[in-house]
């Protein structure tokens, strides 16, 4: 078995007992990002970094200075600020962009002595749900069960195909409305969108800002611990990160969730909800009360307005945030005719720079801004979201420790079948992750399953804020009973 199909939990044991060095582990996956050009994961490859990293791993190797990301290679979205690397968030706006510094979340996993193979592909500024939007072409889901190419989810679908088809050992991915837990449940791989504030969002990207969520892209739930404890903990350059202490996540894995409360909430059986993803469902609530959890029904009755409040919210803030995108300070600029001024310079670098999703995000978010609409949608949706929240607090309060939900209403579509001319068509597919986000909770996707075509079909667990721990225990348990060992088949 080539290295480069390993978890990072067997890398760091091999690398640890010197069966392997980081500099063998780095070129077996650089091979295989080659190899993998055809999936179009990896957009901005960086070889000789990765390699000049691995070197340094092995020296904190051979040292006994070796913490558990050491000579792990990993693959970047392309949100994240990486210093000399191109940062396009998938968007010919920043054309040519490359970063004089660090993300915070870079920083730490290099400090950890992570070894970064490149940028991953995305939806453009992590808007979409199927990585359709993306500047540099769409990603593609290794899974192949016919002729189609299939979508990998978004927006971080360069990065669950990476890890999915084992092109690098786990990825850095997003989340604002699912964007890290649906591509997971599409490609087969573990996702966690950690509670908002658990890891830094400085030099990453901005979409929404009170939405956005860096978290990790694995290959199990091990691993997801593991390497949220690299990239979490506080950061004086992000107001909203919370000053809180990193857990031993990965010790909190026991596999004993006996007596604790998992409720299923009633609003979450949609209708016309597909009979495989409901015994999907049903299948997993097994799985947890077999091991000893008391399944309970709950209810969040504002559940059926998650949707139309996350498309107000999440516009209104993108909105604000890429108008610094104009032409000005960095990126693409368009070419003026004679007598063009600013006013005819930011619309035609906008015009040519963004491309169709981001300039409706962009559209609607400013309508809901505007005078006279403000009040009726914008402050509206957030009056919505503090009642989907507190939703959430009286469940918990009553003594629910994890939430058990679908992650996708379907497994993965093809490229170009959704969305064409109606595009809440694809706003669907956030129907149960956008909750999370408005109410800032973790969230864990696993893979439970395949679909009758053989496709990966994923739950998600919802915690309570800051116990990630106690979350990815709960998600151990699951993919432990659940036992999902499939993997994509090579075609590419």
């Amino acid at each position: 078995m080539s290295a480069n199909t390993w978890t990072i939990a067997a890398a760091r044991d091999a690398l640890r007992k010197g069966e392997i060095t980081a500099v063998d582990l780095t070129m077996a996956c650089l091979t295989a990002m080659d190899a993998g050009d055809g999936l179009n994961a990896f957009v901005h490859k960086t070889p000789e970094m990765a390699l000049e990293q691995a070197r340094a791993a092995d020296a904190r190797l051979a040292a006994g200075d070796a913490p558990a990301m050491c000579g792990i290679p990993i693959g970047m979205k392309d949100l994240y600020a990486v210093k000399g690397v191109p940062t396009q968030a998938g968007s010919n706006i920043l054309k040519g962009y490359r970063p004089e510094y660090d993300s915070t979340v870079t920083s730490n996993l290099t400090s950890a002595g992570a070894v970064l193979l490149g940028k991953l592909n995305m939806d453009e500024f992590a808007m979409g749900s199927s990585n359709e939007s993306s500047c540099y072409g769409p990603a593609v889901n290794p899974w192949k069960i016919d002729d189609r190419k299939l979508t990998p989810g978004g927006s971080s679908g360069g990065s669950a195909a990476a890890v999915a088809a084992d092109l690098c050992l786990a990825a850095t991915g997003t989340d604002t409305g699912g964007s890290i837990r649906q591509p997971a449940a599409f490609c087969g791989i573990t996702g966690i969108k950690p509670t908002y504030g658990r890891v830094s969002r400085w030099g990453i990207v901005a979409y929404a800002s009170s939405l956005d969520q860096a978290g990790p892209m694995t290959k199990s739930v091990r691993d997801a611990a593991i390497m949220l404890g690299a990239m979490a903990g506080h950061d004086p350059m992000d107001s909203t990160s919370a000053d809180l202490p990193v857990p031993d996540f990965e010790a909190a894995l026991t596999g004993d969730i006996r007596g604790k409360q998992i409720g299923i909430p009633r609003e979450y059986r949609l209708d016309g909800m597909p009979a495989e993803i409901a015994a999907l469902w049903d299948r997993g609530m097994d799985m947890l009360r077999d091991a000893g959890a008391q399944i309970v029904d709950i209810s969040l009755p504002h559940t059926k307005y998650a949707l139309p409040t996350y498309y107000v919210i999440a516009p209104a803030e993108a909105s604000s945030n890429l108008a610094r995108y104009d032409g000005v300070r960095y990126g693409h600029r368009a070419k003026l005719a004679q007598g063009d001024g600013i006013t005819e310079m930011y619309e035609k670098t906008r015009a040519e720079g963004f491309g169709p999703e981001v300039q409706r995000r962009i559209m609607a978010g400013t309508y809901v801004l505007s005078a006279g609409f403000y009040d009726a949608y914008y402050n509206r949706a957030r009056r919505v979201r503090s009642l989907i929240k507190r939703d959430f607090e009286q469940a918990f309060a009553a003594g629910i420790d994890a939430i058990l939900a679908p992650t996708t209403p379907s497994s993965a579509f093809g490229l170009g079948e959704q969305g064409g001319s109606d595009p809440v068509e694809m706003y669907l597919n956030d129907v149960f992750t956008v909750t999370l986000n408005l109410a800032g909770l973790p969230g864990v996707a696993v893979p439970v399953g395949l679909d009758a075509k053989g496709l990966p079909l994923g739950l998600q667990l919802i915690g309570r804020p800051w116990e990630e721990a106690a979350l990815l225990n709960h998600a151990y348990v699951l993919e432990t009973a659940a036992g999902f060992v499939a993997k994509p088949g090579k075609w590419w």
